[in-house]
């Protein structure tokens, strides 16, 4: 176990990375924070503790302490945006979704600190789970990695009007074989949620940067509307009965992944 993360490591050729996912700042840190940042708004809220039952599948699964306001786990760390000549959020955000400043009046990081935090929260991520991938994909032959995350369903900065339920990115097919992706948006599609593929969300940094499936080695996002599974506004509180309606599609999406990895490993 780190100091910044917790990782488990599974049975089956599949991880799950919930990026987002962490709370916590540094006193340091949240000092220098607004009201409005406290708050946390755009967390992936509750993603982990939705998706608790891959633990009993056997799926690998790796989760942050800290929140993305102290540097964010799927942005470029040499600042490359995520969707060119669309509105971005950076790798140390500076405003909330919102457009609401994260730091107090001339306390935001300089680009020391901002290099400080990539080496200390940054690299330990994903120098744990670049070598997990490679575990798994020694080990089975394949390995399938899941980013799991969520949003509010009304954001107006990135898209117009509600967003589909369930978003599955594969970064417009490069990240992960056809007939995986295939597989994995019917999971979703024969649900009673809408879908989409390759939509507003095609994938973050850690589904372009990973998913190589010329190496067996493929990567899928999906983005979740939270309105199915907790309280869009502050405090932000998980609706259990919601998220027992949404859990089985999830349960499928994440059995279809299992079942493609282990078809395609090592015969």
């Amino acid at each position: 176990m780190s100091e910044t993360f917790t990782l488990t490591s599974g049975r089956v050729p599949v991880i799950v990375s919930f990026p987002h996912d962490g709370v916590e700042i540094p006193p340091e840190i949240e000092a220098r924070m607004t009201p409005a940042a406290l708050e946390r708004p755009d967390t992936d809220w509750h993603v982990a503790r939705l998706y608790e039952f891959v633990a009993e599948l056997g799926v690998s699964f790796i989760r942050p302490r800290y929140s993305r306001y102290v540097v964010d786990l799927n942005r470029d760390p040499r600042g490359v945006e995520l969707y060119p000549g669309q509105d971005n959020t950076g790798l140390v955000p500076m405003t909330t979704f919102d457009r609401k400043a994260i730091y107090l009046a001339g306390r935001a990081p300089d680009d020391a600190e901002v290099r400080q935090r990539i080496e200390a929260y940054f690299h330990p991520y994903h120098r744990a789970l670049d070598a997990e991938v490679v575990r798994v994909r020694q080990t089975h032959g394949v390995a399938l990695l899941f980013d799991a995350h969520s949003i509010r369903s009304v954001v107006p900065r990135f898209f117009d009007g509600v967003l589909p339920d369930l978003n599955l990115g594969t970064a417009a097919g490069r990240s992960a074989a056809e007939e995986l992706s295939d597989r994995a948006f019917g999971a979703l599609s024969e649900s009673t949620y809408t879908s989409v593929r390759d939509g507003r969300f095609k994938g973050g940094y850690i589904t372009r940067h990973y998913g190589r499936p010329e190496d067996g080695i493929h990567a899928v996002q999906l983005e979740l509307a939270q309105k199915n599974y907790m309280g869009e506004d502050f405090p932000y509180d998980f609706d259990e009965a919601r998220a027992s309606r949404l859990r089985p599609v999830l349960m499928k999406f994440v059995g279809a992944l299992i079942e493609w990895a282990g078809e395609n490993g090592k015969r």
